[in-house]
C-alpha cells in the first residue's frame, strides 16, 4: 500500500482533513464546522476528523508518513505558535507542541496563505513554477508569496499581509482594524457598494444585470488591479492565482482585473505576469498542507 500523509486545514469556520498520497491524490477528505472554545478543543477536534479520514481513506498512523497544516493568521515557525484571532482569541498559542502530543505523526505547520500558494504551485494553476503570488480575496485579504521556489515569511513571519496595502492618501477610520487594501477590496467592501448584506448577493444582483451592484463590482475592481500591480512590481512574478470566496465569481473580475493591471504595475512585470484563477479552489489548502508534509521527508 502507497504511504500518505495527513493533511489539515484549519480554517475561521470550518476544519478540513485529508488523506493524500504522495503524488497529491486525495484518498478521502472531511470538512466540518470547527470547533473553536480553546486551541485544545479544535486540537481533540482535529484529532477526532483525523482518525475518521484514515479510517475512511483504509489506512491507519502506520501507513501516515507525516502530517501538514495550514491556519488563518500568522504562524511562527520557530516557537511553534500561532496567533488566530478568529478562532482562540488576540493571543498567540502554542499549536505545534498540542498538535504534537495528540498525533502520533511528525507535523509541520504554516499559514494558510503559504498554503494556498503550495498547492496552487504543485498542482494547480501555477503548476512548476517558481516566482507565484497566490491573492486571497474574501472576508478579508491575504497572499502567499513564493520568490526563487522559496516562501516568503518575513522577520516576524507575517509577510503577506498585504490587505494593510495604503492605496489611498485619505486615512479612514475602517483601515486601523484591517488595512487599506481589505477595507476597500474585500467582500464586505463590496457588500457595503453594493448596499447588500453579502457580497454573494451583490453578486448574483449584478449577473442579473443590476447597475448599482455592477457599478459596485467595477470600483472593486479598481482596488483589486491597483493591489496586484503593486504585488507584481515589487515580486516580479511569473504568475498571480486568485482565490478565496470573491473570486468563486471569476467571470466578473478576472478579465476586469486583468485589463487594469497593466496601467499601473512596472512595464515589464506586468507583461511577465500572468493573472490566473485558482485551479484547486478549497482544496489548494489541504493540497499545501500535503506537501508541507511531504517535504519534511
Amino acid at each position: 500500500m502507497r504511504k500518505a500523509v495527513l493533511a489539515i486545514d484549519i480554517g475561521g469556520t470550518k476544519l478540513a482533513t485529508a488523506a493524500v498520497e504522495a503524488d497529491g491524490r486525495i484518498r478521502a477528505w472531511r470538512k466540518a464546522p470547527i470547533v473553536r472554545e480553546s486551541v485544545h478543543a479544535t486540537v481533540n477536534q482535529i484529532a477526532e476528523e483525523a482518525g475518521l479520514v484514515l479510517a475512511e481513506a483504509g489506512l491507519d498512523w502506520r501507513d501516515m508518513e507525516g502530517a501538514g497544516a495550514i491556519v488563518p493568521g500568522i504562524y511562527r515557525e520557530k516557537e511553534g505558535s500561532a496567533w488566530a484571532p478568529n478562532l482562540w482569541g488576540d493571543q498567540y498559542v502554542e499549536l505545534n507542541a498540542a498538535l504534537g502530543q495528540r498525533l502520533p505523526v511528525a507535523i509541520r505547520i504554516d499559514s494558510d496563505r503559504a498554503g494556498y500558494v503550495l498547492g496552487e504551485q504543485w498542482l494547480g494553476a501555477a503548476h512548476g513554477l517558481s516566482d507565484v503570488v497566490f491573492l486571497a480575496v474574501g472576508t478579508g485579504i491575504g497572499a502567499g508569496i513564493l520568490s526563487g521556489g522559496r516562501l516568503i515569511r518575513g522577520a516576524g513571519d507575517i509577510a503577506g499581509a498585504v490587505g494593510w496595502f495604503a492605496l489611498q492618501p485619505e486615512f479612514k477610520d475602517a483601515y486601523r482594524n484591517c488595512g487599506c487594501w481589505e477595507a476597500e477590496a474585500a467582500g464586505p467592501a463590496l457588500a457595503h457598494r453594493g448596499g447588500e448584506t453579502s457580497a454573494e448577493l451583490v453578486v448574483e444582483a449584478a449577473r442579473r444585470g443590476g447597475e448599482k451592484a455592477r457599478a459596485a463590482i467595477h470600483q472593486t475592481v479598481g482596488y483589486l488591479a491597483m493591489g496586484i500591480a503593486n504585488l507584481i512590481s515589487v515580486f516580479n512574478p511569473e504568475m498571480v492565482v486568485l482565490g478565496g470566496g470573491l473570486m468563486q465569481a471569476g467571470e466578473l473580475f478576472l478579465e476586469p482585473i486583468r485589463r487594469a493591471v497593466p496601467q499601473w504595475a512596472q512595464p515589464y512585470s506586468a507583461r511577465q505576469a500572468r493573472i490566473e484563477l485558482s485551479a484547486l479552489g478549497e482544496s489548494a489548502g489541504l493540497l499545501g498542507a500535503a506537501k508541507l508534509a511531504l517535504e519534511m521527508n
